[in-house]
């Protein structure tokens, strides 16, 4: 997908966004070209992200590949940007809090059925407690955790 001709394809999509420290800067170009070597593939997606660290003033530039199915009539680029960015949203909403919250990336579970048993049982937590109205799970399950009553309630088991 990088060796793509991106130089030549026009800027169709552009935003800008000030949130969590950080001034982000977001462009999108998509081509629709022929032979893509990927089944069903209709548009190829250069997304570049220059982001500035506002306490410190540290800028990053991230370029992403991406293709779709989805026609230029199907999904403008404002779309397509739209899409991208709410994928970003369901994975800072799931990977992040398993990746953060219970260290799931630094988890020596490795063997057997064990680590598909604690990803159940850690999405059991999530799901238990954002049902619970919890929205910061860190939060919830600190305040679970002061106190063993507290979760078997939580479930509705007492």
């Amino acid at each position: 997908m990088k060796d793509l001709p991106w130089k030549e394809v026009p800027l169709l999509d552009r935003t800008r966004a000030t949130a969590h420290g950080r001034d982000e800067i977001r462009r999108l170009k998509a081509a629709t070209l022929p032979g893509l070597p990927f089944p069903h593939a209709d548009q190829a997606l250069q997304i570049v992200r220059r982001r500035r660290t506002l306490r410190t003033g540290k800028v990053s530039i991230e370029r992403v590949y991406a293709i779709t199915s989805l026609t230029v009539h199907q999904a403008n680029a404002a779309d397509l940007a739209e899409r991208v960015r709410g994928h970003w949203a369901i994975e800072n909403r799931e990977h992040h809090v398993r990746d953060v919250t219970f260290a799931e990336d630094a988890s020596r579970v490795r063997t057997g059925g064990a680590p598909r048993a604690m990803v159940a049982l850690r999405n059991l937590a999530i799901a238990a407690l954002r049902l619970a109205g919890w929205a910061n799970i860190a939060e919830g399950l600190r305040h679970h955790g002061r106190d063993m009553t507290r979760p078997p309630a939580a479930l509705g088991l007492n």
